[in-house]
């Protein structure tokens, strides 16, 4: 699911997962309730698992949900989109903006993050669909100053397995997010980051989620379209799609359409980026309200450029993971190459799956496709169930609680665990340890 920072969609839906099985059965009580001193590891999933079903869908039950979990989450403002064959269920609760009492909606603007990333993804399968480029070609062909890029593939890139570092792990990233957010990043910026540090591993020998990879693959569009990527998005995505609300945000903004969300974190951006635990001190007093969180609505998202800098609404999010999902923009062939791309994340985890800007959740026969984002004030989750013909979009407008829990990850398991049987959340097996 995912994201600005490094860590991939799954490898935190499974974390949440286990912290909510512990919890109550991944749907009962407060985030507060997860033991801090048990380390949690998602079963192997069985066999025997049916094919997953949608349940009758109670809107009131759907709406307690996100009440409780915004209430558990101290999230100002929580927002569920589900269409199904059963039709269209919305759940929101709070607010856009701290002080004030706007109820987020489907039209509500908001920061996707790495969400992004299926907009990316797609481009470069429509340019290999059209025979304008080969996932197999080399990003040397391309960008020539590419560390080892004559063995990097465009494959590699799209997978999170040509061992790029990610310039968003360089503190820089954050330190300007805290001290100088409006700053207008340039894409080679971003690469001298990356390309600065040694590789993590040999192309293709291993999985890191690295947002340089989408940042060379939104360059490689710019190169093969002659313009710029928001215009590629615009006239190959968002017009085709009737998504009007949808935007690639122009490198030199920092601000949303109206009608948007502000978003917020408690703490620094480091939290989210850096993986930077809260204090036991900052978590009592953010529940007491003596900590409040920062607003940080205003960072300027050409830090991630391709990567996760595109603004949209609850409602056209919901028609693009549908259209993605269902082979609305992929021909037939390339639909295919697209979902078969998926790997193991973590072999001793089968429910763990990423492939061409697209997370897996897989339970049995079941696949569920997806993509989260985050980013320092906004937590996200686009999720498409192909069988069931499900869409769902989640947002929030706090990335993390001050548990360390991504908010729309909690909120999405929770929603998957109350609509589906067989529930996608995993059983989880317990070992306690002394915390350190």
């Amino acid at each position: 699911m995912t994201t600005i920072s490094t860590t991939s969609s799954t490898a935190r839906i499974v974390a949440a997962a286990s912290a909510l099985a512990l919890a109550a059965a991944a749907c009962g009580g407060s985030s507060d309730d997860a033991p801090t001193a048990a380390t949690t590891t998602p079963a192997t999933t069985a066999p025997s698992v049916p094919e997953a079903q949608l349940k009758p869908i109670d809107p009131a039950a759907l709406q307690a949900i996100v009440d409780e979990t915004a209430e558990d989450l101290l999230v100002p403002g929580l927002l569920v989109l589900l269409r199904t064959p059963q039709g269209e269920f919305t759940a929101a609760s709070g607010t856009t903006k701290l002080g004030e009492q706007e109820l987020p909606s489907v039209d509500t603007h908001f920061r996707i993050a790495s969400i992004t990333k299926t907009m990316t993804s797609a481009t470069i399968l429509l340019l290999a669909q059209e025979g304008k480029l080969s996932l197999d070609d080399p990003v040397s062909k391309y960008i020539p100053e590419v560390p080892d890029g004559d063995n990097i593939t465009l494959a590699q890139l799209l997978e999170m397995r040509s061992g790029l570092y990610s310039f968003t792990d360089d503190p820089v990233i954050s330190k300007n997010m805290d001290d100088d957010p409006t700053r207008v990043w340039k894409p080679q910026e971003l690469l001298d980051i990356a390309f600065a540090q040694p590789a993590m591993f040999a192309p293709g020998s291993d999985y890191y989620y690295s947002n340089t990879n989408y940042v060379l693959l939104g360059l490689i569009i710019e190169e093969l379209e002659g313009r710029p990527i928001a215009e590629v998005f615009e006239d190959r995505l968002f017009e085709p799609l009737g998504m009007d609300d949808t935007m690639f945000a122009p490198l030199d903004s920092h601000t949303l359409p109206e009608p948007y969300a502000h978003g917020y974190l408690y703490g620094s951006a480091d939290h989210v980026m850096l993986g930077t635990p809260y204090t036991p001190e900052m978590a009592a007093d953010a529940h007491a309200g003596t900590l409040e969180p920062k607003d940080f609505t205003d960072i300027n998202h050409s830090f991630s450029f391709t990567a996760g800098a595109v603004i949209s609404t609850g409602a056209d999010l919901a028609t693009w993971i549908q259209a993605l999902g269902s082979g609305k923009v992929l021909d037939a062939e390339y639909q295919q190459i697209w979902q078969a791309s998926a790997k193991i994340i973590d072999p001793d985890n089968s429910y763990n799956w990423y492939g061409y800007g697209i997370d897996q959740l897989r339970w049995g026969p079941n696949t569920i496709d997806l993509h989260g984002g985050q980013t320092p004030g906004f937590n996200s989750e686009a999720v498409y169930d192909p069988a069931n013909d499900m869409s769902m979009v989640i947002w929030a407008n706090l990335t993390m609680s001050v548990e360390g829990q991504f908010t729309a990850v909690v909120m999405m398991l929770k929603v998957l665990d109350e609509i589906y049987s067989p529930s996608p959340v995993p059983a989880t097996t317990t070992t306690t340890s002394t915390p350190p």
